[in-house]
């Protein structure tokens, strides 16, 4: 069942790339068997990431608003700026020759915010809002399954975890992005933000393209070469910077804040937090030489105390970047 497969490929690759967070996990999920599971779908390639290994790397700054201090005391949401920022776009998944014009899987931006004197932030995104587990054993699981290519047996695991569908259902309801500068991206996590008066607000990160949404037709992307992002990318830099709006969706009262398969009502407002600028490309080596962790967050942000796929995914991503560097 190829749908199946994709959807756990496009997700773990949201997961699996950095270092480890302490603290308890919401389960006894092992990390390295998650890396393994992963490669038991993909197979293993050598030097490479386990998932969203298919990309390229990028650099440019960020510059915040004023409303970006009034929510957070974090040095690049409430100092001036611009800060120096490397990041990776990438497709889903662990295949090292992913097609661009894949509809069922997700985009990805990581992204590295230099704070001066060796201390650095990370943001991890993806282009869809939510990811296919609740929890790390869930996410075992469907790697498992998945990964026995019995059509009987996924179908079954999809039919008693709904949740795991979403991503897959949200992903193919729209069409293929023209260009990772024109797709928006969304943390899958949710974050508490405090300012320096000591006042918190729950959020969810989104960017917005600032070019606006564009996609393809499916007749469009299947004349596409299964490449065709990076050379868009290049053109398009050539004219001039790719910029995101980076936004918090502010959350309330009731809304999920340790699930990250569940949607926020699309009421939701939102603050313009500041501007992702990127510039030009970067050697991969920059980004393949270190690790882009969602966990590692600064004074005025912090992540789901309860959100065990969160906690997982720095001793997940340490795995697989110790494969990766031997």
């Amino acid at each position: 069942m190829k749908s199946g497969c994709t959807i756990a490929i496009a997700t773990l690759s949201a997961l699996l790339t950095m270092a480890p967070l302490s603290g308890v996990r919401a389960d006894d999920t092992d990390p390295e068997a998650l890396v393994n599971a992963l490669n038991a779908v993909f197979g293993a390639n050598p030097g490479k990431r386990a998932a969203h290994t298919h990309g390229f790397c990028v650099k440019g700054s960020f510059s915040p608003t004023d409303d970006a201090g009034k929510l957070s005391k974090a040095p690049h949401l409430s100092g001036k700026g611009p800060w120096p920022v490397v990041g990776r776009f990438s497709m889903g998944g662990g295949n090292p020759l992913a097609p661009n014009a894949q509809k069922d899987n997700t985009r990805g931006l990581a992204l590295h915010f230099d704070l001066g004197n060796g201390n650095q932030t990370d943001m991890v995104m993806i282009s869809a809002p939510v990811f296919v587990a609740k929890t790390p054993a869930k996410f075992l699981e469907l790697l498992t399954t998945v990964a026995t290519k019995d059509k009987d047996k996924i179908g079954a695991f999809f039919a008693a975890n709904p949740e795991s569908t979403r991503q897959k259902a949200w992903l193919t309801a729209r069409s293929v992005p023209a260009s990772y500068a024109t797709t928006p991206y969304f943390g899958i996590h949710t974050f508490t933000l405090t300012n320096a008066a000591g006042e918190k607000q729950i959020i969810k990160w989104k960017l917005v393209p600032k070019a606006g949404e564009a996609s393809l037709t499916d007749d469009e992307a299947k004349a596409k070469d299964p490449d065709f992002y990076k050379p868009e990318m290049t053109e398009r830099l050539s004219k001039g910077p790719v910029e995101f709006d980076v936004t918090a969706i502010l959350g309330q009262t009731g809304d999920a804040i340790d699930d990250p398969t569940a949607f926020w009502p699309d009421d939701r407002k939102s603050v313009s937090m500041g501007t992702l600028t990127i510039s030009a490309f970067e050697a991969d080596a920059t980004c393949d030489t270190n690790m882009f962790d969602p966990t590692n967050v600064v004074d005025g942000i912090a992540g789901p105390e309860n959100d065990g796929i969160f906690q997982i995914r720095s001793p997940a991503y340490a795995v697989s970047f110790g494969r990766r560097t031997q």
